[in-house]
């Protein structure tokens, strides 16, 4: 069993470096009561970093990892010195026991390797998948998976992604019975690939589990608050959050460049800040930060590279969300009960 108290971070990883990773740990210390920290990284510059944050030190330990996995690095290489890096000693902790989730912000395919070799995945699970929360025009956000830890998947998979996918939205959302679809190009029973048809068909037979599949879903509808997890292949999932962080991204620019034009555009944004403030709150991938892969003996939470102080704080309060829900439980338990259904 692991320590639920303690979040094991990779404070090495991530593009803004190791003050940037500390102050995310100290802001979420005064966010989460209760929470300690394993800071794994260079000891004696976490150690000159703590200084910044005299409140955090006692509730934090530091393990000296000597490497660290870098930015490019191939899964391959990263394994190999798995026992050497932040990253791999970070997941170490959670397989020893020592914390119940590893954070880290570093290299996403070196992260997912060492997480499945550590940790291995649970019994009849093939694949993990990577999940995360989108924001939605609805009352909470909405969880997508696969988010590309496989580009590939089959029917299987992707049933096994839906009912993952709905025990952590009852866990991140607290719904009850989360609202389910797959994503495809069209809404009909007919379309999409076969695997996508026969894993509907699954999911439909399925009647007793805690969520409520309602079909399909199409790109343009992610966004409406229609569904509360939208369940993919990791090709097509990763293709459309990059292509809605790209469009959020877009639309912000181009506001800030409307209200910037003119004088008159200059005293419309002062009336109309209040509104485009929420905005920009709602559409800053900070305030959604923090993927977990789900499906593993473990949880790992892959923070973005680019995260801030903030973006940092959010996915080690989701990680700490996910421990004391005992998501993973919830996760074993829920497919158990699928698998019973569907052999």
């Amino acid at each position: 069993m692991s320590d639920s108290s303690w979040i094991a971070v990779d404070a090495m990883g991530g593009d803004e470096g190791l003050s940037v990773m500390l102050a995310g740990v100290a802001r979420a210390r005064r966010r989460f009561e209760g929470m300690k920290f394993l800071l794994v990284g260079d000891e004696a510059a976490i150690r000159d970093g703590l200084k910044n944050h005299p409140n955090l030190s006692s509730n934090a330990e530091i393990v000296h990892a000597p490497d660290i996995v870098g930015s490019s690095e191939t899964a391959g290489r990263a394994l190999r010195r798995a026992k050497t890096t932040s990253m791999g000693i970070a997941i170490d902790c959670v397989k020893q026991g020592r914390a119940g989730a590893a954070v880290s912000s570093g290299n996403t395919g070196a992260l997912m390797a060492m997480a499945k070799l550590a940790l291995r995945t649970m019994p009849g699970i093939d694949r993990p998948a990577l999940a995360a929360l989108l924001p939605s025009l609805g009352a909470n956000d909405a969880v997508m998976l696969d988010l590309g830890a496989n580009t590939e998947c089959d029917a299987r998979n992707l049933m096994q992604f839906a009912v993952m996918g709905a025990a952590y939205a009852r866990t991140m959302l607290d719904l009850e019975s989360p609202r389910v679809a797959l994503l495809n190009i069209g809404s009909e029973d007919q379309k999409g690939t076969e695997e996508i048809r026969d894993a509907a068909q699954g999911l439909r037979a399925a009647t007793h589990l805690p969520l409520r599949f309602t079909g399909f879903i199409e790109g343009n509808q992610l966004s409406r608050g229609d569904v509360d997890v939208i369940v993919c292949d990791g090709f097509s999932g990763n293709i459309a959050l990059k292509t809605a962080e790209g469009t959020a991204r877009f639309v912000a620019d181009l506001l800030k460049r409307a209200f910037t034009s003119s004088v008159r555009s200059k005293i419309g944004f002062l009336i109309s800040r209040p509104a485009t403030e929420l905005l920009r709150d709602h559409l800053d991938p900070n305030n959604h930060n923090g993927a977990v892969f789900l499906g593993l003996n473990g949880l790992v939470v892959k923070s973005h590279g680019g995260a801030n102080e903030l973006g940092v704080a959010t996915a080690i309060g989701a990680a700490a969300k996910m421990v004391q829900a005992d998501l993973a439980r919830r996760i074993a338990t829920d497919l158990g009960n699928f698998e019973k259904q569907t052999s």
